[in-house]
């Protein structure tokens, strides 16, 4: 009976540990950020300087850790089994009623590795 408390306490703690949380954004308004879908606002491009500050600083984080810090990615991209992209626009998208793209806006990639690591952080107007 013992180990198996012993085991259940174990497994308890390691579950509680390999909860992400969310990423130190520093000082980014992330309640506007994530109310900024697709970029249509342009609230997300008021960030774009603090964001280039401080973009190294998700290295390492997971997809999870992400979600919770920036909201739900406005585009993801699966390119094969190791590698996907996590999609934010700054610039109104093709995805905003009344826009009319005439280039391709800014946009955060976030690219992520085949154990859902972000391997590398880019501000681009180009597709992965």
């Amino acid at each position: 009976m013992q180990k198996f408390n012993f085991l259940v306490g174990i497994t308890l703690v390691l579950s509680i540990f390999s909860c992400s949380g969310p990423v130190d954004a520093g000082k980014i308004n992330l309640e506007n950020w994530k109310s900024d879908r697709y970029g249509c606002k342009g609230i997300r491009m008021q960030e774009l300087e603090e964001f280039q500050a401080i973009k190294n600083n998700f290295l390492g984080a997971d997809n999870q850790a992400l979600i919770k810090t920036f909201g739900r990615p406005d585009r993801v991209e699966l390119v094969d089994k190791s590698q996907s992209f996590f999609f934010y626009f700054l610039e109104p998208s093709g995805d905003c009623e009344g826009v009319e793209i005439e280039k391709e806006p800014l946009r955060v990639l976030f690219r992520m590795n085949a154990i859902s690591k972000v391997s590398e952080v880019t501000v681009t107007t180009l597709n992965p």
